[in-house]
């Protein structure tokens, strides 16, 4: 036997020995019966368990982070496509362009653009209650060429009356037929040849190319209004257009998606019931929807832009290179830091017609020098319309003495302007 066979421990040294391990904090030894009955000794590092705990919480926190970023991603996807999906090209159009290109102006300032803006007055659909059809065509009801220059700096809006008499060039019909040129009123060339006919006319008026076209439709008007909850206006005295479909009181009041199509569309019982009268209002009611989508933060909040987004989308026809949410997001993006007093709205310069009262002619040179202008994407003044009569009197009193060369201005309106202050 050896000497220490048998010999307890000696009590003092173990006691000093678990102390010493207690105070270092490195770890203690527990008891419990093992499967075979007999004593195991299991260590538990100080702190262990409640590390595993954080770590087993951390992994599932991790773990429903990672789900949230998935469904949104999935959810924004979808909501992307939809949007997408609701956009209609045209490509005829822009195929019937391209038979004539030998024919269209030339771009002359690169990065500037020119965008057509149709608005249909089909009655087709849900806008049969809108009137009668024109034996199953449809003219444009209102027509704005949109001016983008160059630096994005500003927005130009000139309107073209349905009712002016314009060279109209040989268009191809919706039946394959080609009908002949002509002098005749505006609209009537959407009702010939549809959008690439419109354009052709357009270009052939004013020299300016035209490097993208919009369409939109009766009911596209009425959910934009409603998508950004109403647009205020300011009424002299009550409406009552049968005509419109529209009954409004004289005053201050907020117009619905109906009331405002009616509003824009109606010209008998306002005003002096002409054409020229309902583009003003028009441009001003377009002004004051600018100035509401801007200043009430649609832009910039994802709940209330999307609304906005889907009624737009959904009332749109456009050629090839705005037929994407992509392409037309490029497009805004370029243009939603533009101040609101720098989106200006006129009518081409124009009066009654000598041989019939009832339409409208091009008052020249004054509309050659606007087309001008825009062609080579000079700087346009549009100012309230009292202010031109002005200003030319001030410029001829001076030319009488330093013959200065005045710079045209032109009656109109813009985005910042207060529809209840006018």
């Amino acid at each position: 036997m050896t000497e220490n066979a048998g010999t307890p421990p000696d009590p003092d040294h173990s006691a000093a020995d678990k102390d010493e391990d207690t105070s270092r904090g490195e770890s203690q030894d527990k008891s419990q019966d093992g499967p075979d009955g007999k004593a195991s000794r299991v260590r538990w590092r100080d702190g262990a368990a409640p590390a595993r705990r954080r770590h087993h919480w951390l992994r599932w926190a991790a773990l429903a982070a990672s789900f949230l970023v998935l469904v949104a991603a999935g959810a924004g996807w979808w909501l992307y496509r939809k949007l997408d999906s609701n956009i209609k090209t045209d490509t005829a159009a822009a195929a019937e362009l391209r038979a004539y290109e030998k024919e269209r102006p030339p771009s002359v300032v690169h990065e500037a653009q020119n965008i057509l803006l149709i608005g249909s007055d089909s009655r087709a659909g849900d806008n049969r209650e809108y009137g009668r059809s024109y034996g199953g065509s449809q003219r444009s009801d209102t027509t704005i060429l949109l001016h983008l220059p160059a630096g994005r700096k500003s927005v130009t809006a000139m309107s073209l009356p349905r009712d002016l008499m314009a060279e109209i060039p040989r268009c191809r019909t919706s039946d394959g037929k080609q009908t002949a040129k002509q002098f005749a009123q505006f609209n009537w060339a959407f009702e010939f040849g549809g959008t690439a006919c419109t354009i052709r006319t357009v270009e052939l008026m004013t020299g300016i190319r035209i490097d993208h076209y919009m369409v939109v439709d009766f009911n596209g008007f009425k959910d934009m209004v409603d998508a950004v909850d109403g647009v205020e206006v300011c009424l002299k005295e009550p409406i009552d257009d049968p005509d419109a479909h529209v009954k409004l009181r004289a005053g201050r009041q907020k117009l619905d998606g109906e009331q405002a199509l009616g509003y824009v569309r109606a010209r008998k019982s306002l005003g002096d019931g002409s054409d020229t009268d309902r583009m003003d209002r028009q441009q001003r009611f377009l002004g004051a929807l600018v100035n509401k989508v801007q200043s009430n933060g649609v832009l910039l909040n994802p709940t209330r832009l999307y609304p906005v987004l889907d009624a737009a989308t959904k009332s749109l026809t456009t050629d090839p290179g705005l037929g994407s949410l992509k392409d037309l997001y490029a497009l805004v993006r370029g243009v939603r830091d533009v101040p609101t007093d720098k989106v200006q709205f006129l009518t081409v310069p124009r009066q009654p017609y000598a041989a019939d009262p009832n339409r409208d002619e091009l008052v020249q040179p004054d509309a050659a020098k606007l087309f001008k202008q825009l062609r080579q994407d000079a700087s346009v003044t549009v100012v309230p319309a009292d202010e031109p009569a002005r200003r030319k009197n001030g410029n001829r009193h001076a030319s009488e003495s330093t013959n200065p060369t005045p710079t045209p201005t032109y009656s109109g309106n813009n985005a910042a302007a207060d529809l209840c202050k006018q």
